[in-house]
């Protein structure tokens, strides 16, 4: 736990303002109990910092060229 705190408290600090509030959404997860909820703050965390979009966004775009791509074939 007090790793966790401080690799976000790193993160904070090495990446500038511009991330502060990513990262402070990604704090709820010490905030709730639920053992998925936390995994997928976590994952959703990983996903922001490598690829610059979270999972819905994806998931989103993801939709929207699958929409695309049905509505153009026909």
């Amino acid at each position: 736990m007090i790793r966790t705190i401080l690799l976000l408290l790193m993160l904070t600090v090495f990446t500038g303002c511009s991330e502060f509030a990513l990262l402070a959404s990604g704090a709820s997860i010490a905030g709730t109990q639920n053992a998925y909820a936390k995994v997928y703050s976590g994952v959703d965390m990983l996903t922001i910092m490598a690829t610059e979009k979270d999972i819905k966004k994806h998931i989103y775009d993801k939709g929207k060229q699958y929409i695309n791509d049905r509505t153009n074939r026909h």
